[in-house]
């Protein structure tokens, strides 16, 4: 536990005055120090964005796998032909459906695929069709 006296010493050293606040951000309601365990920061989520440009149907597997992972894919379809394109992003809606994620249409064959835990805000009305595919 942390005493009054090094708090003490700590503010006079960094010019702070007895009336700020410092001592209270970093004391819980008890007057303990308010700290995150580590075992805490490892079981944290981090979000993983995967980004891929798949050139043949057979690379949807490891998009599918990502998705179930729970990661945020991001599928670059620029350059494909158009029946590539639609397969892909066909299966991908079914997978992103069956786990009640979203898909987002971002750019000219560029699409947004995550989990349903993850919000999409999207604000350009051009690209906001998400759940149509009437831009192959």
């Amino acid at each position: 536990m942390l005493t009054a006296g090094v708090w003490t010493k700590f503010k006079s050293h960094f010019g702070l005055g007895e009336d700020d606040d410092f001592e209270d951000e970093l004391l819980d309601e008890e007057g303990r120090p308010a700290v995150v365990s580590l075992r805490d920061a490892k079981t944290s989520r981090r979000t993983v964005v995967s980004v891929y440009q798949p050139r043949r149907f057979d690379d949807v597997s490891e998009l599918a796998d990502s998705l179930r992972a729970r990661h945020h894919v991001v599928v670059n379809l620029v350059g494909a032909d158009r029946s590539l394109q639609q397969r892909v992003v066909d299966f991908l809606s079914g997978v992103v459906y069956t786990m009640d994620g979203k898909m987002q249409r971002l750019a000219e064959s560029i699409y947004l695929f995550v989990p349903n835990n993850v919000h999409v805000n999207a604000k350009d009305t051009d690209y906001a069709a998400s759940g149509t595919y009437d831009g192959y």
